[in-house]
């Protein structure tokens, strides 16, 4: 490589970790809790007990009570709201039902309640208000994480970071291999200067967690831009499945009809599959008339995978279903993958250790800028090109 391109590429590192850093920190650091957010929930937490354990809440198994059923129950705790979601867990005989004061309700405004489906009882009730403790800790970091508590300007601001972080890992590996070029693999050069050793150990650790960091980078992004996301895919996708519905006024949730039926409707068309969740009229995922009955697969892939299909809310008559797109796809695989939920405790405990080696690069990184500007001018550069170090461009 031409001193020229060095240059560039050392300029491109340069900044775009720079610019990052300080919020690539902060992302690490919140990181590591929410690795373990399912371990630190049982830990804190009593886990209930179900009437009839391993049945599956999706089901339709004889004993669990049925979904128009829990709705009434879950609506009689949460007078003169309307539901929002309802969501099953496919191990275990446990629901969730969301409510708020009206369909397009925020987050802010909703109230997740969580049932034992083979009993009918309610095992909490939770909403802003309500939460507490440690879950309000964990809470507090996953906005933090999310959107530093700015919203979708926030999530925003936080993709394009990303995006700088990813073009750093990109400079860094081009820069790597002339850096690398008159030293074997993984030298460490511990007897030469401390600036040396430092910069030794940012280019072997960042190498080394370089496809990490790149997966964990590509799916943050990913995260970052969901709600665009979302909104492509109502515009598009679920408004070609409603077209016949344009038009209409928004269905009153006085008329709404069977949940079961709309279920069994669902169920028909899509046989084989597992019903994740339901989003009621007029919120994000569904339009303004239907239950939108979302799918996933029975295998560890597929079930990140969602399929919707539409049912009339008032007829529980099916109108359609089809795959989510790509894009749509893209981001229901990136969400586990971010956080390593795709292989239980171990693989959550190697996201944890690359999660530290990726502050230790990052601290490094900004180490060696900072005693760089505070070096004394450099010698005259020699006659021939010099490669420069993935940590230390040139100026």
């Amino acid at each position: 490589m031409t001193r020229t391109g060095i240059r560039a590429w050392a300029w491109v590192h340069k900044w775009s970790s720079l610019i990052s850093t300080a919020f690539l920190l902060m992302l690490c650091v919140t990181g590591l809790p929410l690795i373990f957010h399912d371990e630190i929930d049982r830990l804190t937490g009593e886990p209930p007990r179900f009437g009839m354990p391993g049945v599956g809440s999706s089901g339709t198994a004889p004993g669990l009570l049925s979904l128009d059923t829990m709705l009434a129950r879950a609506l009689a705790n949460r007078p003169g709201e309307v539901p929002l979601y309802m969501a099953f867990d496919n191990d275990q005989p446990s629901m969730t039902i969301t409510t708020g004061p009206r369909p397009d309700a925020p987050a802010a405004e909703m109230t997740i309640q969580s049932f034992d489906r083979s009993t009918g009882r309610l095992i909490e009730a939770v909403n802003e208000d309500s939460v507490s403790g440690v879950a309000a800790v964990m809470h507090f970091i996953l906005e933090l994480h999310t959107d530093m508590f700015l919203g979708l300007p926030g999530m925003l601001f936080l993709g394009v970071m990303g995006l700088c972080f990813v073009a750093a890992l990109v400079s860094g590996v081009v820069l790597y291999a002339p850096f690398m070029r008159k030293l074997d693999f993984g030298t460490l050069r511990t007897a030469r200067a401390a600036r040396t050793k430092w910069l030794d150990y940012h280019n072997l650790l960042g190498i080394t967690a370089l496809a990490w960091m790149l997966v964990v980078g590509v799916t943050g992004v990913i995260n970052a831009f969901a709600v665009p996301i979302e909104a492509a895919w109502k515009a598009n996708e679920l408004a070609a499945m409603t077209r016949e519905y344009a038009g209409r006024a928004p269905l009153d949730p006085a008329r709404y009809g069977s949940l079961d039926k709309a279920m069994a409707a669902a169920r028909g068309r899509l046989p084989g599959n597992n019903p994740q969740f339901i989003a009621f009229p007029g919120g994000t995922f569904s339009s303004n008339h239907h239950y939108a009955v979302f799918f996933q697969g029975d295998t560890p892939l597929t079930e990140r995978l969602l399929t919707p299909a539409l049912v009339d809310a008032e007829t529980g008559t099916f109108t359609a279903a089809r795959p989510m797109p790509w894009y749509y796809q893209a981001l229901s695989l990136s969400r586990p993958l971010h956080f390593g939920d795709y292989g239980g405790l171990p693989l959550k405990l190697l996201w944890a250790a690359l999660t530290l080696f990726t502050i230790h690069v990052l601290g490094t990184g900004l180490y060696l800028w900072l005693g760089k500007r505070k070096a004394p001018a450099a010698a005259p550069a020699p006659s021939a090109p010099v490669p420069v170090p993935v940590a230390e461009p040139a100026e």
